[in-house]
C-alpha cells in the first residue's frame, strides 16, 4: 500500500487559482479544461470507465463517457483536470510520449494517492469550500433536509452523493 499522503493544501490552492474571478456555482469544468489547452470529447466507453486523460507533446484531450449522467461527466472532467495539473501521468507502452490517466473503478475507490488527490481536486473545483459554507451559513440548507440537499447539489451541478460527501468533509475541517 502506498504511504504517500495526499497534498490537500496544494490541490486546494490549484483549484482556487482556476476559480479566480468566479463567484458562484455552477462551475463549468469544460471551460476550465479549455482554458488549460485541453479538449473535452464525449465518446462511448465501457460502462466501468468514466474518463481518460490523453497527453502527447502539446495535445491534451479529456475523454468522457457520454453514457454517464451529466453530473458524472462534469465530475469526471474536473477529476481529469486534477490529473492534468497535479500529476505527470503514466506512459503507455504503445508510444513512449503517450501519457494517460484513466478514471476506472479503482479511481472511485480512491485507494491510490493520485486518485485521492484527483477526486479531492474535483470536489474543490466544483464545490469550493467557501461557496458551500456560504450557502449553508446563509440558511439555504438544512443538512438534515434531503430536498434542500438535492437543491444544493443541483445548484452546483453535482450528484446528491457528491454533495453529501463534500458537506461531510467540510464539517470535519
Amino acid at each position: 500500500m502506498n504511504t504517500i499522503r495526499p497534498g490537500y493544501a496544494r490541490l486546494r490552492r490549484r483549484a482556487d487559482e482556476l476559480l479566480a474571478g468566479l463567484t458562484h456555482p455552477p462551475v463549468d469544468p469544460a471551460a476550465i479544461a479549455s482554458s488549460l489547452g485541453a479538449e473535452v470529447r464525449l465518446f462511448d466507453l465501457e460502462a466501468d470507465v468514466s474518463g481518460v486523460l490523453y497527453r502527447e507533446a502539446d495535445r491534451r484531450v479529456i475523454v468522457v463517457n457520454k453514457q454517464q449522467s451529466l453530473v458524472r461527466q462534469r465530475f469526471t472532467i474536473a477529476h481529469e483536470i486534477g490529473h492534468l495539473i497535479l500529476h505527470k501521468g503514466h506512459a503507455v507502452h504503445v508510444d513512449e510520449g503517450f501519457r494517460i490517466n484513466l478514471r476506472d473503478p479503482r479511481a472511485a475507490t480512491a485507494e491510490e494517492v493520485e486518485e485521492i488527490e484527483a477526486n479531492a481536486f474535483a470536489a474543490n473545483l466544483l464545490m469550493p469550500a467557501a461557496w458551500v459554507r456560504q450557502d449553508v451559513d446563509s440558511g439555504r440548507l438544512d443538512p438534515s433536509d434531503e430536498d434542500a440537499l438535492a437543491q444544493l447539489a443541483e445548484r452546483y451541478g453535482v450528484s446528491l452523493h457528491a454533495m453529501a460527501l463534500r458537506l461531510a468533509s467540510l464539517s470535519e475541517s
